[in-house]
């Protein structure tokens, strides 16, 4: 993940008794030169800080009084929450105890925390205390530094998934928390470092000088010890989560045609976006139009014109907005020229601004197999999710960046014998077992690559937020080769065949009662929907049907299996007089 904000902590973090050495300031120079935003977080005010600090014209922005107060260049200081209740300062006064106050913020010495609860109890007033070294500060609940940070990050149009925070105090978990890497200094709490993602080592605020050249020089920011954003991807039949982290690690989504690829994607994008990350999602065949339903997802193209792609990386300025290219009405031609100057773009944007945090890529052999693939993709950011039918076709030099593999349903051999040395395992004969025995709900993940003998872990997909919807019109009207059609069948005879979901939903309809009964105790209409059309949605509600017309559950079969249809594919209901006909829909 690039680095383009740094939030630091003031006392005991880069401040010896109040004051900032010059050898510090003038890294943090150096800082702002190559664009990194810096945020001073500090539960001094504002007063109080620049009389102890002198000039504060290293930092950016100020978030002061543990949270309360932002102070933007040339804007008037902001408060986040009311002012310091005045019958709460007047009773600190009755109680005897010696105390300071901000705008907002009422500090005092640590030692008077309990009376100063008391007080708070006596008067019911909404007020939590938090401690920094030796002091305790009395603020309305929720205010921290991660609120102020957040308000200074919205206005600069920043990500806290490319920011670093730096603290050393115990009223610094939450704004190492906020960041995508959170460091603690080695000279500051201890529960702060055992919290953190890693350490500033050294003793005092002369120590962070090496590190913070060693954080502009590779402009990424560090690898946690652990990593806090994670994906779930579903669980394991013995009902253990699997899960995905996120950083900057790529991910490969590989399997069939039609065997769940773009679900498990869509699964990983929804809850990207929820997690605050920013994507971009390159869909051509219109698979991810639905995740418009999630917030902060815009789709473009489709039934609309598709704007140049100068637009989309100018909207992408916006952090938290992602959007979905919806190239499915273009030829293969034009899409592939389209993706020739939109990738190139991405990466340049990312390089500048690291925005966005990930790119989504399906069908990525058609753009990633040429030997310019490197014009195409970041290998420095990473952040990749691509989606592929034929990963012997993707470039070797992109292929050996993936640090993940989710696999659904595989059964080609070149591209079982590929997944397995792309895995490290010199054996590919367990991989075809297992890989050609997942079912449309299922996944195997593979947690890092290039391992000795790493074997996958097979895994039941976790639900959808938003519904999955298949190539609608493709599937609605477009014929089926004729062995992949839905041949109804009464006592052993073929009755019919539906090569469309809409001649399928007319067979349904007018086929002797007895004839779908049949069908449905066979499971023949969700295993046709999950193999011929990989859309695992459909299919499992379709196969929740058939189970409980078994048991006697469903008093109308046709209609109901006709409107599980007809809703997801907007296929139109049939004329109910075409019913008592007898006849499947050729």
């Amino acid at each position: 993940m690039k680095f383009s904000v740094l939030a630091l902590g003031f006392d005991g973090t880069i401040a010896e008794r109040g004051s900032v050495s010059a050898d510090l300031r003038a890294v943090l120079a150096e800082v702002r030169e190559r664009g990194i935003l810096i945020v001073l977080a500090t539960g001094r005010t504002l007063t109080h800080l620049r009389d102890g600090a002198g000039d504060l014209s290293f930092a950016d922005a100020i978030v002061a009084e543990n949270g309360a107060v932002v102070a933007l260049p040339r804007a008037v200081p902001r408060l986040l929450c009311g002012e310091a209740s005045i019958a709460f300062m007047q009773a600190l006064e009755q109680a005897g105890i010696a105390f300071r106050s901000g705008r907002c913020v009422v500090e005092a010495d640590a030692g008077d925390a309990g009376r100063i609860l008391s007080v708070v109890r006596s008067l019911e007033l909404p007020l939590a205390l938090s401690f920094e070294r030796g002091r305790v500060m009395a603020l309305p609940a929720g205010v921290c530094k991660s609120a102020g940070l957040r308000e200074v990050l919205h206005a600069f149009r920043l990500s806290p998934h490319n920011a670093l925070a730096i603290g050393g105090a115990a009223n610094d978990h939450d704004l190492l928390d906020a960041c995508e890497y959170g460091a603690a200094v080695e000279w500051g709490s201890e529960a702060l470092k055992n919290a953190a993602d890693g350490l500033v080592p050294g003793a005092d605020p002369a120590s962070l000088v090496p590190y913070l050249r060693g954080a502009i020089e590779s402009m990424r920011l560090p690898e946690a010890r652990v990593g806090r954003s994670k994906v779930t991807l579903g669980q394991t039949r013995e009902g253990r989560p699997v899960i995905f982290t996120v950083r900057a690690r790529n991910l490969l989504v590989a399997g069939d045609p039609r065997s769940g690829k773009s679900w498990a994607t869509g699964l990983v994008c929804e809850q990207l976006v929820l997690l605050g990350y920013s994507l971009c999602i390159v869909d051509p065949e219109g698979d991810y139009g639905s995740l418009e339903g999630i917030p902060g997802i815009v789709v473009v193209g489709g039934t609309a014109p598709l704007p140049p792609p100068r637009e989309i990386t100018r909207a992408l300025h916006h952090p938290d907005l992602s959007f979905v290219v919806d190239l499915s009405r273009l030829g293969h031609l034009a899409k592939m020229e389209y993706l020739r100057t939109l990738l190139p773009d991405l990466v340049r944007f990312r390089g500048r601004t690291g925005l966005p945090h990930r790119i989504v890529v399906d069908e990525a052999h058609y753009f990633l197999g040429q030997p310019d693939a490197s014009e195409f993709f970041d290998f420095e950011l990473g952040g990749y999710a691509l989606v592929t039918y034929r990963v012997s076709d993707l470039h070797p030099q992109v292929l050996a960046t993936m640090q993940a593999i989710v696999m659904t349903h595989t059964s080609d051999s070149r591209e079982l014998a590929t997944l397995a040395r792309l895995a490290g395992s010199k054996d590919d004969s367990a991989w075809s077992g297992l890989l050609g025995d997942l079912a449309i709900d299922e996944a195997a993940l593979i947690r890092a690559t290039g391992t000795e003998g790493a074997q996958p872990a097979r895994f039941r997909l976790a639900p959808r937020l938003t519904a999955h919807v298949r190539h609608r019109a493709k599937y609605r009207d477009v014929p089926l080769p004729t062995d992949r059609a839905f041949v109804f069948t009464r006592e052993g005879t073929p009755r019919g065949t539906a090569r469309t979901l809409s001649a399928f939903v007319e067979g349904i309809a007018s086929a002797p009662a007895d004839a779908v009964d049949a069908h449905a105790r066979r499971g023949d209409f969700s295993r046709w929907i999950a193999d011929v059309f990989g859309d695992q949605t459909l299919a499992l509600e379709v196969r929740e049907l058939e189970e409980r017309h078994r048991h006697g559950e469903v008093v109308d079969l046709v209609t109901a299996l006709v409107e599980s249809v007809s809703l997801r594919y907007e296929v139109g209901a049939p004329g109910s007089e075409r019913r008592p006909s007898g006849r499947a829909a050729e």
